[in-house]
């Protein structure tokens, strides 16, 4: 069995070696990184729900509206749920839930997988509700 005794072209190898798992780490991240920012404008666009909720005292047509602006800013269409509708009374809570999907996809469709991404902000009311006689709260 022949050894061999120069190894001049050792540290190639090497450096080959590393540059492919460096690639291979970058590339990870370039995939991966996405679902964190997905998830910041996630919860930011519930905060911004929940403080839509708190200025203008209720549920309904203002909050749909601000959720049309936020889904045409962040191009995330998540499912929106409330814990209450219609108006709030001052001082009452108001809680917002959003959940979408986004797909890690690693390597094309081979390795790709959905996760389920929830956020949730809750706000009190800032506006007085006057109620007519017969109404309740």
């Amino acid at each position: 069995m022949p050894f061999i005794r120069c190894k001049r072209g050792e540290g190639y190898v090497d450096v080959v070696v590393l540059v492919l798992a460096a690639m291979l780490c970058v590339a990870l991240a370039v995939k991966v990184f996405p679902v964190f920012v997905a998830k910041h404008q996630l919860d930011t666009y519930a905060t911004e729900l929940a403080r839509e909720a708190e200025i203008s005292g209720r549920v309904g047509s203002e909050t749909s509206q601000r959720a049309a602006e936020l889904q045409a800013q962040t191009g995330l269409h998540p499912t929106v749920s409330w814990n209450r509708t219609g108006q709030i009374q001052i001082d009452e809570e108001v809680t917002v839930t959003l959940q979408t999907t986004v797909n890690i996809g690693l390597f094309g469709s081979f390795g790709s997988f959905p996760i389920e991404l929830t956020a949730r902000a809750t706000g009190k009311s800032e506006v007085y509700v006057r109620l007519v006689s017969g109404q309740s709260a």
